[in-house]
């Protein structure tokens, strides 16, 4: 099964079960980790924003505007498929991160 989505400016993105997806997720801790990038000071210089990019398989398209999606884990995930935070894997990140992405056979 495969979707349409209307995104950011009316852009129409499209989504199929298997897509590779990297979720850009927003985070904030005392601690930014070794893949975090964008960090930025919260107001008072206690904490950061930052951004850690997740490697993520579609597993269903839902009629809903939803998409089902798989960790390397194994743990499952629900996202608006408008989150302008997704973003389709092209062919060089594919074969540049192919070992971060889950299996599904």
């Amino acid at each position: 099964m495969s979707g349409y989505v209307t995104g950011e400016g009316g852009n129409m993105r499209r989504f199929s079960a298997g897509d590779k997806i990297i979720y850009h997720k927003p985070k904030r801790s005392f601690r930014p980790g070794p893949r975090a990038r964008q960090v930025y000071p919260l107001e008072h210089g206690e904490a950061y924003h930052y951004v850690v990019d997740k490697f993520w398989k579609v597993d269903k398209v839902n009629d809903d505007g939803t998409l089902d999606v798989v960790t390397r884990t194994g743990k499952q995930n629900r996202l608006l498929a408008s989150d302008p935070n997704i973003s389709k894997v092209h062919l060089l990140q594919q074969l540049f991160y192919r070992k971060r992405f889950p299996d599904m056979n």
